[in-house]
């Protein structure tokens, strides 16, 4: 795993020294004898630009460092050469990185873009419908965030813990309408989902001081 992971950081450096090993065994023997050596470096180069090193970016933020998924992301010149389904995926981590950096119209911007692309796999799909609902939550335009929070949900989510985010987010919305049978619904789905995630168990606690007290 270490070692594809070498190969995948320093995949277009291998192809162009596979390269130059390939002219100067041209120059010198043919090139029959370096063929196999200008196959490797068009097989390094080409993958390089058509799949990216999305395996690193993905790695880094799982553990948790988004300085060095960031020099990753950036070490990606020409995002337009990406085959579909990771050019997507490149979309949904930029889109990430900017939240985290709070970079709001910049997130929004990638998200659309990615799932303009199509996900390739719907609870990614989901996930990213989520983010965007999340952040039409902080514009404040909570029929636009109802809107993609319902189709995160249909689309599917990874886990528990961002279908009990999806859940408190649209009991939120419909105590802002004044649903407040249909907010005492999405929060019972929340509480069945057991959440763990700080966050979310923190809003939950609020939330019910709150909700008992509604009518409905």
């Amino acid at each position: 795993m270490k070692f594809l992971n070498i190969i995948i950081k320093y995949r277009l450096w291998l192809g162009a020294l596979f390269l130059v090993l390939a002219i100067i065994v041209n120059i010198e023997t043919g090139f029959w004898p370096s063929f196999i050596l200008y196959l490797i470096s068009l097989i390094l180069i080409v993958g390089h630009f058509l799949f990216g090193p999305m395996r690193l970016i993905q790695g880094y933020m799982e553990n948790g460092d988004m300085e060095g998924a960031q020099k990753v992301i950036n070490s990606i010149w020409f995002p337009g050469l990406l085959i579909k389904p990771v050019r997507s995926v490149y979309f949904t981590l930029k889109g990430n990185l900017a939240m985290v950096s709070e970079d709001y119209e910049s997130a929004e911007s990638h998200m659309k873009k990615s799932l303009s692309l199509g996900m390739p796999m719907k609870e990614a799909e989901g996930a990213n419908k989520l983010q965007l609902g999340m952040l039409a939550m902080q514009k404040g335009n909570t029929r636009e965030a109802e809107n993609y929070i319902r189709q995160a949900i249909r689309s599917g989510l990874p886990d528990k813990e961002n279908e009990a985010a999806a859940y408190l987010q649209l009991s939120s919305i419909m105590i802002n309408k004044r649903e407040f049978r249909a907010a005492k619904q999405y929060f019972k789905k929340v509480k069945a989902l057991k959440p763990t995630t700080p966050q979310i168990v923190d809003q939950v606690k609020q939330m019910e001081k709150y909700i008992t007290r509604m009518p409905g």
